[in-house]
């Protein structure tokens, strides 16, 4: 029986032939933390010019500032070279286009069961999240002033950054 995973293990090996993170510290080299949504249409790295190495990378369903964020951003502050953080949501994210309802519709479709257990936490008003976050993060007694806290809005369509905060 086949690997369902053979094709991504195939280019793992390819991957390892040019690998030189090899003995890497795990600091953020360039000081950059990025909180934005797991959507495969954003290359964190890419969009700001960086290499891995350069930054952490905390990516969820939207982009919000939860309490696992917040932890990642604590810990990559104190203990991982982190200066400047970036908290980066997107145009046209299911989080922000479907409602709670849209969403239990469509998985439950999907599951073939019940979800109205399961709560998605949707964005009505991405402006109003994204300021709502990027307070959390400055506000947060264990992030010091000294870091600098932007808000940004990507543009799935353009690949292009908007400074929002």
């Amino acid at each position: 029986m086949s690997n369902q995973f053979d094709d991504l293990l195939a280019a793992n090996v390819k991957f390892a032939e040019t690998f030189t993170l090899s003995g890497f510290d795990g600091v953020a080299h360039a000081g950059i933390a990025v909180v934005t949504c797991m959507d495969s249409r954003i290359d964190p790295l890419g969009m700001l010019g960086l290499q891995p190495g350069d930054a952490k990378i905390f990516r969820n369903p939207g982009g919000r500032v939860n309490e696992s964020a917040l932890e990642a951003l604590v810990l990559g502050v104190h203990l991982l070279g982190v200066k400047r953080i970036l908290v980066v949501p997107h145009t046209r994210c299911a989080m922000s286009t479907s409602s709670e309802e849209e969403l239990r519709a469509r998985v439950g479709e999907s599951a073939g069961q019940d979800v109205s257990w399961q709560t998605f936490d949707v964005i009505p008003d991405p402006e109003a999240a994204l300021l709502d976050d990027v307070r959390r993060v400055r506000s947060h007694p264990l992030i010091p002033e000294a870091v600098a806290v932007g808000g940004f809005m990507y543009d799935v369509d353009t690949g292009l950054l908007h400074h929002r905060v």
